[in-house]
């Protein structure tokens, strides 16, 4: 078969694996009885990353350089990390939240590469000379991983925010115990009403966790005390339950996690591109457009970090600073490509 024609091939079938996947997902998230549904959507997730790398090798096959050298190539390969970082999560979390937060976003993707952008941007072009050096390699796929790392790990800070929506929630103590495991409370306040007490909050102490695998997001079950006023009747709103509590503080855990691959990887590619640029250019930083929001992106991380590790932050605060650092990650990405302009530009609609 012609490598044209086979990437063409993949690329749609790529596209059709991750729809399905997603409404596997979506399917299991709204009804969670359903068997087999996770296991099903696990698969279709690891068949459109051997897909997108299958893809990807034909790329590097045809034109002979790594294939991150327009836009085309770089989204798939920004598909093909979100994928693989996915499978990461959701191994360690064992929630089909994962999938239905990371889904979408994998599919959206890969539609918008293969269906949307014009035929003349998706094929292989010769190296412009700047990019004939190692450091293509090098610079711009620690980047592109660090990008997929980082907006899975804010997904799931946002899935965390939706499934701990209208409740104030404030976590106490530390992230991780003496063990390994988390050492906190969970205290969740609904928002207060004219009938409601003063204080109607659900206090959730962890006792302990079943660390049958070694690591406590795999199969941890909360083992927990539930304290609610006297005067139940007067609340008006639902409480959340020992198990969406469970779930929310595996995605709170995990996003921290995943987040805290990003960043380093994120740090290595800057470095990278900074050394590159003066190899290529006589200058380490020149304020490009795509070098100040880079810098942008590695502060916002930064601060979220910092506010986890030093200031103690967990729960909301945290997942909001990340949801913000998930759209700062487009922009830097692909705002700043699609406007033309830069040295960093993959191309342009307008």
């Amino acid at each position: 078969m012609d490598l044209v024609v086979l990437q063409n091939t993949l690329d749609n079938i790529s596209f059709a694996i991750l729809f399905l996947t997603m409404l596997v997902y979506w399917t299991g998230a709204a009804f969670p009885g359903i068997p087999y549904l996770q296991a099903f959507g696990t698969a279709g997730m690891a068949v459109a990353n051997l897909s997108i790398a299958t893809l990807l090798g034909a790329r590097w096959i045809e034109a002979g350089y790594f294939p991150l050298s327009n836009l085309y190539e770089s989204l798939f390969f920004l598909t093909w990390g979100i994928t693989a970082i996915h499978l990461v999560a959701e191994n360690m979390s064992r929630s089909r939240l994962v999938g239905a937060a990371t889904s979408p976003v994998a599919m959206a993707i890969s539609a918008f590469a293969a269906l949307t952008l014009p035929a003349t941007m998706q094929s292989a072009e010769p190296l412009v000379p700047a990019l004939k050096s190692n450091w293509l390699m090098m610079h711009v796929s620690v980047m592109m991983l660090s990008y997929a790392t980082l907006m899975v790990g804010s997904l799931l800070a946002i899935a965390f925010l939706i499934v701990t929506r209208g409740q104030k929630i404030e976590l106490t103590g530390s992230s991780f115990g003496t063990n390994g495991n988390r050492n906190s409370n969970y205290r969740l306040q609904r928002p207060q009403d004219s009938n409601s007490p003063a204080d109607n909050g659900l206090l959730v102490n962890e006792a302990a966790f079943n660390t049958n695998n070694g690591y406590s997001g795999n199969t941890a079950v909360l083992l927990a005390t539930v304290q609610t006023p006297a005067n139940t009747a007067s609340q008006t709103a639902e409480p959340l339950s020992p198990q969406r509590l469970n779930l929310a503080e595996t995605l709170d855990n995990i996003s921290y996690r995943i987040i805290g691959l990003g960043f380093p990887l994120l740090t290595v590619g800057i470095i990278a591109g900074a050394v590159w640029a003066n190899e290529a250019w006589g200058s380490y930083w020149s304020w490009d457009p795509k070098e100040t929001w880079a810098l942008i992106t590695w502060l916002v991380f930064a601060a979220y970090l910092h506010a986890r590790i030093t200031k103690g932050w967990q729960g909301r605060r945290p997942a909001i600073l990340a949801a913000t650092g998930f759209m700062v990650v487009w922009i830097c990405y692909l705002g700043v490509n699609l406007l033309g302009k830069g040295l960093h530009s993959y191309g342009w609609f307008f």
